[in-house]
């Protein structure tokens, strides 16, 4: 298999290194020669795309291609990626599968109701652009004939960056919102669901990768606290005139999210269904 991951960032790496180790041919793109040099070191073919101008490097791995994984952050015009590279990807020969790497945040405030994947989208503003871009790769595919596959992550978590690393470094919060909920998803979750869908591609195909248990944030760290020994920090009511623009904008998106289809249609089992089985493992390990 030929993978290109557009966007190597922390979600993206933990799926390079799984499809590394199935003996997969990866080539990645970073916004910086110096990461990129890095990850190299690391193994996986890495190049540099700052979102203007396509190397020729990155033009035969795409003419390659079997897979195209976007993780590529929103310019203000949209999906850099998209723009640069559409005719490329339309025509690529062997290229069977493209997934894009979007979030539940296009979904919207639904003061706490479950969400499934045939919810009407009502994104802030801060989630707009989001949705716009979903749209126009859901469009190259059906101009192109591709597989294109969405796929809306919850609040991202895995080894290195997770509520024992912020009571470690004495950066975590305990802020309160009655009835405040979120879903969250291990980076070890994601690597799956992608490598579900990659066996059975489904163009137009829009997925939520979501764990089973939306919860109050400030559970999770006193969870976290209790595995490590720490002082769980005090718990603080909500206020979104202390907090920044775009904190109390996510505080002002609750909702309880299904992640029933990606079990239905892949038969997926999570390895980590609950923060809970999720920070064990992540106390265990140090990380």
């Amino acid at each position: 298999m030929k993978l290109v991951i557009l966007g190597l960032g922390y979600s993206a790496g933990f799926f390079a290194r799984a499809a590394l180790a199935r003996g997969w041919e990866v080539t990645g793109t970073v916004r910086s020669a110096e990461k990129a040099a890095r990850l190299s070191r690391e193994g996986i073919r890495t190049l540099v795309f700052d979102g203007f101008a396509v190397s020729s490097f990155l033009a035969r791995a795409i003419a390659e291609a079997e897979a195209v994984l976007v993780s590529v952050q929103p310019g203000e015009a949209g999906d850099p990626a998209l723009a640069c590279l559409s005719k490329e990807l339309a025509v690529a020969p062997e290229l069977r599968w493209i997934g894009y790497l979007s979030t539940i945040g296009v979904y919207g405030d639904h003061d706490g109701a479950w969400i499934d994947e045939t919810t009407a989208p009502r994104p802030s503003f801060r989630s707009q652009l989001r949705l716009a871009i979903e749209r126009d790769w859901l469009a190259l595919g059906e101009r192109s004939g591709k597989a294109v596959q969405i796929f809306r992550l919850s609040g991202i978590y895995g080894p290195g960056r997770n509520p024992i690393v912020k009571l470690r470094q004495g950066k975590a919060t305990r802020l309160v919102k009655p009835g405040q909920v979120f879903n969250r998803i291990h980076v070890d979750d994601i690597t799956g669901v992608l490598m579900a869908s990659l066996e059975r591609p489904r163009q137009g195909a829009i997925y939520n990768v979501t764990d089973d248990e939306p919860a109050p944030p400030q559970d999770v760290v006193s969870f976290a606290a209790s595995l490590t020994g720490l002082e769980p920090p005090p718990e603080i009511p909500f206020d979104p005139a202390k907090l920044s623009p775009m904190a109390a904008s996510f505080y002002g998106e609750n909702k309880r999210v299904s992640n029933a289809l990606v079990k239905g249609e892949f038969g997926y089992s999570f390895r980590y269904p609950t923060y809970r089985e999720a920070l064990r493992a992540l106390a265990m390990s140090g990380e």
